[in-house]
């Protein structure tokens, strides 16, 4: 019989049934029934004490030893048997912990109990979070810069930093007029992304560092580092006139080229020969050269006639020759002139897609002023009368069949205009009409524009399904209706 209410029980070394133990002995005596949990709404993580904050998703293992952790020194006192968590809901700032321990109690006997302890998630911004919403708190900025008018290096370069995810350690990204700001919170991610540039985009950057403050006891010293990254102002569909020395040592190249591409170097074709080169950022910062138009220069011309050249000799010396290009001569006018006689005649590298009346875009070398060094030395004979650049297109058509889209980093502006707009869509059709550079790019297919046949030979160049990329969209009724907040 039970010492206490005298109920028959099985013999134990208390002499006690379970219910009177219970009354005596709270084996959860010193153990919190409560706790709080501190939890950054901006990065969604939990601090683990004392400075540590970790990624935790709801009922997760990771969680799970957290909560624990915070009662760890009471638990020494009694053997933990298990523990889990009680379903709560996402939004009540509430996780209860169902712990089960046992303990020896009198004259050896064991007891076990289970107990809830409940904590409460209290909203705590994180030291990272904190240097992001105050904008201007950054330990070191990257500032690129390309001195031109046109933008299409720029866009380009926003691909590759999406591509490769170089974007994700930034605390603000600033768009101004000649280029962007890319601010860290340490300087060896500002050093990461400088690296970065020069292997993509030929360039040249140089540091400096401000000091902010000194420590004269503990001989600590807060810096503000600046790196500036300065492109090359070449883009492509640029005509360059390169120096006498440079054209010689890329094998007696033609002094006026067009640049066909902007990569980590400058391709250049002379459209005259079809010879092309390779010019990376150190040999440009030697021998330095300067675009002679602006896009918006560039004028149409009707093809009147023209002839692929099938065989042309080569010079002493000359290089490799462009394998995707055709040679061809071609008597052009232009579409301003055409109640004139007046017709230019020229050599182009765009044989292969011309045809008598087509239109392309060029630039008139024959009247204008050449405000260049390298070309007002140059033989006048040796000047183009005109350089053909590409085949132009119905703009408005190429937007309505374009089935595709590219994503852009969230960066504050200073305000756009039209002009970046026509810019953009300058880069956009550079894609379609440039496979080489749309490797290095991801392309994600727009399901708002209906899919057409891509055998359409007789319209401008396009973007196959097959170079696209699903844009991945996670609606909320995925994981379950209210449950789906419970997943970060």
């Amino acid at each position: 019989l039970c010492c206490q209410c005298g109920v028959p029980i099985a013999p134990n070394p208390a002499n006690m049934c379970v219910g009177c133990l219970r009354a005596q002995l709270d084996i959860t005596e010193g153990i919190p029934k409560q706790g709080t949990l501190h939890f950054c709404k901006q990065c969604e993580r939990y601090l683990q004490p004392p400075g540590t904050w970790i990624q935790c998703t709801l009922e997760s293992r990771e969680l799970l030893a957290l909560c624990l952790k915070k009662i760890k020194a009471s638990l020494s006192k009694v053997r933990l048997i298990d523990a889990g968590f009680i379903w709560t809901e996402p939004h009540s700032k509430r996780l209860k912990l169902k712990l089960t321990v046992q303990k020896e109690v009198i004259n050896g006997a064991v007891l076990q109990q289970v107990f809830v302890v409940e904590y409460i998630i209290q909203s705590q911004m994180c030291e990272d979070c904190h240097r992001i919403e105050a904008k201007d708190f950054w330990k070191a900025v990257v500032q690129v810069r390309q001195k031109t008018l046109h933008k299409k290096t720029f866009y380009y370069l926003e691909q590759l930093i999406l591509k490769h995810r170089l974007h994700q350690n930034t605390l603000r990204i600033k768009e101004i007029h000649d280029g962007l700001d890319f601010y860290y919170s340490s300087k060896q991610q500002a050093q990461k992304m400088v690296d970065f540039l020069q292997c993509t985009v030929p360039s040249r950057s140089k540091s400096s560092q401000r000091l902010i403050s000194h420590d004269i006891h503990s001989n600590v010293y807060n810096y503000k580092s600046t790196f500036s990254v300065e492109i090359v102002p070449i883009c492509k569909d640029n005509v360059v006139c390169l120096s006498p020395k440079l054209a010689q040592s890329l094998g007696n190249m033609s002094q006026i080229c067009v640049c066909i591409r902007v990569t980590s170097t400058i391709h250049l074709i002379d459209p005259s020969t079809l010879q092309i080169a390779e010019i990376d950022g150190n040999t440009y910062w030697r021998h330095p050269f300067n675009s002679l138009f602006h896009p918006k220069q560039l004028e149409e011309f009707i093809i009147m006639d023209i002839n692929r050249v099938q065989e042309k000799k080569k010079g002493a010396g000359a290089g490799a020759r462009s394998n995707k290009h055709t040679l061809a001569e071609a008597w052009v006018q232009k579409t301003s002139e055409l109640n004139t006689d007046h017709q230019y005649f020229c050599c182009t590298h765009l044989g292969h897609i011309l045809n008598p009346g087509d239109l392309v875009l060029g630039f008139d070398l024959a009247n204008c002023n050449l405000n260049d060094e390298f070309a007002n030395k140059m033989n006048p004979h040796s000047i183009p009368d005109v350089v053909l650049i590409k085949k132009s297109y119905d703009r408005t058509k190429r937007q309505r069949r374009r089935n595709w889209k590219l994503k852009e980093l969230e960066r504050d502006r200073e305000g756009t205009d039209t002009d970046d707009e026509r810019q953009y869509q300058d880069f956009l059709e550079d894609l379609e009409e440039d496979e080489a550079i749309r490797k290095n790019v991801n392309i994600y297919r727009n399901a708002d524009v209906p899919v057409e046949s891509d055998t359409d030979d007789d319209g401008p160049p396009r973007i196959s399904l097959a170079e696209m990329l699903e844009d991945l969209h996670i609606s909320q009724d995925a994981t379950g209706g209210e449950g789906a907040n419970m997943m970060t």
